[in-house]
């Protein structure tokens, strides 16, 4: 399992994935995020499902790449079109080997960029069959993998309008809450963003000690918010003694 989330907001693009690797009982670490392209002709592509169908699709659309002779994709919704071509090929190669084996060919993914013949950012989000919808300004945001337990801070807290640095964090919490609720999503993360006005691709990574600040500010954060939550009409039949108590001079 894995889990990848992708923002767009007014101010540009956000791309967070997890770098955990379950396979049985073993761990380990790899990197869910792709840039491809080069110099400003930049886009990323972010992944969930089989290893090998990732790899051998992402092989196959480098190899198209390629063959433009340094010519890029003129807009997103063509690197997107490449991308489901490669990816179907996987599938007419693959799938009846894979199914066989009792494996699913179940590749997602989140891809965002700005081309050059695009009047602003966008993200896909493609699924196994190659089919994709477009990110929306009401969502502002596409996830994959794990997708329920990171879900509802960001339908309640991003909007289109978030600033970048505020839509930074709810990416980061989104993961948070993910990890705190699955083994099979964990540390370390990579995090991606492109800034419209500048037409600028940044990237970092981080490992478990990195935020360690930030997780324990939430969790001490959100359970005082709980604490002074007003009372609900629950407490009155369910805990008589706290009405009581509140009351006591």
């Amino acid at each position: 399992m894995t889990y990848c989330v992708g923002i767009k907001i007014a101010g540009g693009l956000i791309g967070l994935s997890d770098g955990r690797i379950t396979s049985g009982t073993q761990l380990s670490s790899a990197r869910k995020v792709t840039m491809m392209g080069s110099g400003g002709d930049r886009f990323f592509i972010m992944n969930s499902g089989l290893r090998s169908v990732r790899d051998k699709t992402l092989a196959y659309l480098r190899r198209d790449m390629q063959r433009r002779r340094g010519e890029s994709y003129a807009t997103m919704l063509d690197a997107v079109g490449a991308f489901t071509q490669c990816l179907r090929q996987v599938a007419e190669e693959d799938k009846v080997s894979l199914e066989a084996s009792k494996l699913h060919f179940n590749l997602h993914a989140i891809i965002g960029g700005q081309l050059a013949e695009d009047t602003e950012p966008t993200m896909y989000l493609v699924y196994p069959e190659g089919n994709w919808i477009e990110v929306d300004e009401r969502t502002p945001y596409l996830s994959i993998g794990a997708t329920a337990y990171g879900k509802p801070i960001l339908d309640r807290a991003l909007k289109y309008d978030t600033d970048l640095q505020t839509a930074l964090k709810i990416a980061y919490l989104s993961f948070d809450s993910t990890r705190v609720s699955t083994s099979d999503v964990g540390f370390p993360i990579d995090m991606v963003t492109y800034q419209s006005h500048e037409r600028t691709w940044r990237q970092s990574n981080f490992d478990y000690d990195d935020l360690m600040e930030q997780r324990q500010w939430w969790n001490r954060n959100i359970t005082d918010l709980a604490r002074r939550m007003p009372d609900g009409p629950w407490v009155e039949t369910l805990v008589p003694d706290a009405q009581r108590r509140k009351g006591e001079p």
